[in-house]
């Protein structure tokens, strides 16, 4: 339901100290006040003094962190417990903790009682672990088809280098890590600049459950990943990421300080971040490497353990790629059931006693084992559980091309995940805690619905909420330009050629200033390939450098264009005339082949719902959305979105896409957008 606030409400004395706070703090930080950041940082107030729930629409502009940081902060002053603050990407991350908050704080600090205390909070292999710098776990580099991870902040991913480097270059790094950790206060992987491949990090690091735990762990008092932790048991405001928090609402982990206010920020993320969290991954390969270890570091028997990899391997070798409506078969599960057993023993026989209380090797063996059996343990029960189980094989990069593509020669891998995470996150998440969800592109048209739905908040004994939009500070009609290229053919693989032709024209009548945006990396390096030839202008594409130095080339240069892929349909902000056209080369729709997509769109429909609409066309929007809200940043952009997929006009869905769109004057008319394109150009600094 969509609350329509009355303007006559009387202003409680959390609200009044809230707006006073929110005046004082534009003030000082040389802003503009806006009422819709006003009427954000209100009805926050009253979520947080009413427990009930809120969904926030805040679009660019709008100053939406201001909006929530400051409720929350006037609230952790009187509040036993801290408040949270969950993203799903580390660059707001980083913005919140680096600027934001103490920014906010430097101005604001005088009218509060008392100084507020911040803390970050990230996954446990995030931080260098002292006790492996030691030499208390052995050096092992996991093989491929190893996915020993459970709970880390595999959100934020970080650039490795590829497989089988020079291992002059990996010494190198790890030397360098070591200096680094004599001297780092925190021990967080983001502040060694500049950063190490992910190979080098897991020489110094370990996950949740290869952990020693503080109760075993020599250097407890000293680890980073505890002290990070126990700030954060002290703190008014915890910052953290989406998949901490799936962790501590599906695993019940104690991850994350006891808390009663959360605000989720990037919202319109938190599903797919948390169904990334808990999907699971098993392969042949990782019982041999664990029973390798479990023999090496325990020296157990391990006969029983290998046998029941082998009778796997056979029970899944040739499988097909892909979703299994109907679950594993009985061999297979068979196969499950003697592996869950082989584990189970080995577990058993591999506890420690006091006199290897400390013993890394046991606990690093013993970590892949538990992952083993836990795995096994759901896919056992996937179908009771309502999980979607699907097999994969991983990809292979080819230097050539410049992109990978499936290897179905490589073992099968056998995937697990929820059909959907809304019971859990209700459970998890909603009950017992005040849950403020706030994202630019959170509803379609003025339906709050399909994002609540596939959170926990419809259905028998959802909790109740409330969904706000609080607009934009822009001008979409006179800013922007919404120009779908109806004449174009129904997009196919690849890009078409009339699709390329439509793209150069466009470019050519804007003078560059192009963000262009693909559905794929071939599709960006293709189009890029193309264009170049037959422009003056540079293209740059995702790939060629890091991503910063791209989206700072394409800011400081004008006529300079950039194409790439999802990483730029919601990480680049550029305001000014470097951006005046974004092109999206087709409907951000999910891929047909998805298996988890498709598990859910034939459950809605088996539910008698349009599994499609549901599913495919929401998920679609919400990204159509993102990328098109990269066009205008500030008051003074101006235009042209340009989306070469016909269907966002012929086909009948296209109006619900249009919905989430920012209300851009919309065309079809390519001459009248050349021009449009053409005095943009006339005009760039």
């Amino acid at each position: 339901m969509v609350e329509k606030v009355a303007a006559d409400v009387v202003e409680s004395v959390a609200e009044k100290f809230t707006l006073e706070l929110l005046d004082k703090a534009v003030a000082g930080m040389g802003g503009q006040s806006r009422s819709g950041q006003h009427e954000m940082a209100r009805q926050v107030t009253r979520a947080i003094e009413s427990g009930e729930h809120l969904l926030v629409q805040a679009g660019t502009g709008t100053g939406k962190s201001l909006a929530y940081l400051i409720p929350l902060i006037a609230h952790s002053m009187d509040s036993d417990k801290p408040t949270l603050v969950s993203t799903a990407t580390l660059a707001l991350q980083t913005q919140i903790v680096g600027r934001d908050l103490p920014r906010l704080l430097e101005t604001i600090s005088p009218a509060l009682e008392r100084p507020v205390n911040v803390a970050l909070v990230k996954g446990r292999a995030n931080y260098v672990c002292l006790q492996k710098l030691e030499g208390g776990f052995p050096s092992e580099e996991p093989s491929e088809g190893q996915l020993f991870s459970l709970g880390e902040d595999t959100s934020v991913p970080h650039f490795a280098a590829a497989v089988g480097g020079p291992s002059s270059q990996l010494g190198k790094e790890v030397v360098r890590l070591r200096e680094w950790a004599e001297k780092t206060a925190t021990g967080d992987r983001d502040e060694l600049m500049p950063g190490v491949t992910d190979r080098a990090w897991r020489q110094v690091s370990v996950t949740s459950m290869e952990c020693l735990g503080a109760q075993k762990c020599p250097l407890a008092e000293e680890c980073f990943s505890e002290q990070a932790r126990a700030r954060a048991a002290e703190a008014d405001v915890v910052v953290t990421n989406h998949a901490m928090l799936a962790v501590s609402a599906f695993e019940g982990l104690a991850v994350l300080p006891e808390y009663d206010v959360v605000v989720v920020d990037e919202a319109h993320e938190l599903q797919d971040r948390v169904t990334g969290a808990v999907t699971g991954q098993l392969s042949v390969a990782m019982v041999h490497a664990a029973a390798s270890s479990a023999r090496k570091h325990t020296a157990i028997t391990v006969d029983a353990l290998n046998a029941a990899a082998d009778r796997l391997d056979m029970a899944i070798a040739g499988v097909p790629n892909g979703l299994l409506p109907n679950g594993l078969n009985d061999e297979q599960l068979d196969c499950l059931d003697q592996l869950r057993d082989a584990t189970r023993a080995a577990l058993s026989d591999s506890k420690s006693d006091s006199s290897n209380a400390v013993d890394g090797g046991r606990q690093l063996a013993r970590s892949r084992l538990m992952l083993i059996l836990e795995l096994c343990e759901r896919m056992l029960a996937a179908k009771e559980n309502r999980e979607v189980v699907w097999f994969s094989r991983n990809s292979t990069f080819d230097p050539q091309q410049g992109y990978s593509h499936p290897d179905e020669t490589a073992p099968a891998l056998i995937n697990i995940a929820p059909l959907s995470v809304a019971g859990r996150l209700r459970e998890g998440l909603f009950a017992g805690h005040t849950v403020v969800l706030t994202s630019a592109t959170l509803a379609i048209g003025s339906a709050f619905e399909p994002a609540a739905g596939g959170l926990g908040l419809i259905g028998d004994g959802a909790p109740s909420w409330t969904g706000l939009d609080v607009g934009s500070p822009f001008d979409y009609p006179k800013q922007g330009v919404l120009y779908v290229a109806k004449h174009l053919p129904k997009p196919g693989r690849g890009t078409s050629p009339e699709a390329l032709d439509e793209l150069e024209d466009l470019i050519r009548a804007s003078g560059g200033g192009a963000l262009c945006l693909f559905s794929s990396r071939r599709a960006a390096e293709e189009a890029a390939d193309a264009m170049r030839p037959r422009l003056d202008v540079d293209i740059l594409c995702q790939g060629e450098s890091t991503m910063a130095a791209l989206v700072k080339q394409f800011a400081d240069e004008p006529d300079t264009c950039l194409f790439g892929t999802m990483s730029l349909w919601q990480g680049v902000d550029v305001p000014g005339g470097s951006c005046r056209l974004v092109v999206i080369d087709r409907i951000p729709f999910p891929r047909p082949d998805d298996p988890l997509m498709t598990a859910r769109s034939r459950a809605v429909a088996q539910s008698g719902g349009n599994g499609f609409m549901a599913v495919s066309a929401t998920h679609a929007a919400i990204r159509l959305a993102q990328g098109a809200g990269r066009l205008i940043r500030s008051t003074g952009d101006k235009g042209v979105v340009a989306v070469l997929d016909s269907r966002l006009s012929t086909e009948r869905y296209g109006g619900f896409l249009r919905a989430a769109l920012p209300p851009f004057w919309a065309t079809t008319d390519r001459n009248v957008v050349r021009g449009v394109l053409e005095r943009l150009g006339a005009k760039r600094t």
